[in-house]
């Protein structure tokens, strides 16, 4: 007996099928994101390298790390409370320590939300990777879509942004007023943003859940 697996499926026209294969030009967009994860692991595992070898007392990675983070030491004040020098970084301060364990989780976060862009944005817009009842199935991806993914993204943009805000309030007395004002207010918008998003993705769910009443 002839197999119907073939004759089920609809047959598109030749113009309809250019068109539906054109999603597979993404695919080099999420290659390229697997290549940009793959520095970051790189940078990752560098400045894993410069911590550990300046808490063994490396004066050149120490001066690496200090540079990276744009930390500056404590002015040397004259009597009369003047500046005149800069008191030098001899050793890991607490300080520097938690700037570089802050960056490090900015640096997962970041990569989290590539795999969460790279894996639910290829399942959703290129091709299903039909991975269910796999053990290692991300629990979010069975019910991602378009929507969902922009309200992951945007609560994944403001734990970042958090995290650079906390690296900013750290450091708040070797940066400018304007500095920490902008970063705060950039923060705000990126929780106002998704805010506006859930909100709207509740909206599309109640409209879908109105029009197609369960039976």
């Amino acid at each position: 007996m002839a197999s119907h697996n073939n004759t089920d499926r609809p047959r598109l026209n030749p113009l309809a099928n250019l068109i539906f294969a054109s999603r597979w030009l993404q695919l080099p967009l999420y290659f390229g994101l697997i290549v940009a994860q793959g520095v970051y692991v790189y940078n990752f595992c560098l400045e894993l390298t410069h911590l550990v070898e300046a808490a063994f007392g490396n004066q050149h990675a120490l001066q690496i790390l200090v540079e990276s983070l744009g930390y500056k030491a404590n002015p040397i004040l004259s009597a009369d409370g003047k500046p005149v020098g800069m008191d030098e970084i001899k050793g890991l301060n607490e300080t520097i320590i938690m700037l570089v364990l802050l960056g490090m989780i900015d640096v997962v976060m970041i990569s989290n939300l590539l795999i969460m862009v790279i894996v639910g944005g290829y399942d959703t817009f290129v091709s299903r990777m039909k991975l269910e009842g796999h053990p290692d199935e991300p629990e979010w991806l069975s019910h991602v879509n378009a929507s969902v993914l922009k309200v992951k993204l945007g609560m994944a943009l403001i734990g970042i942004s958090s995290i650079h805000l906390l690296k900013t309030f750290i450091n708040a007395d070797k940066i400018t007023d304007r500095v920490v004002l902008a970063q705060i207010a950039i923060h705000v918008a990126f929780l106002l943003s998704a805010l506006a998003l859930a909100y709207a993705d509740k909206l599309l769910q109640d409209s879908s859940r109105a029009s197609h009443p369960p039976h």
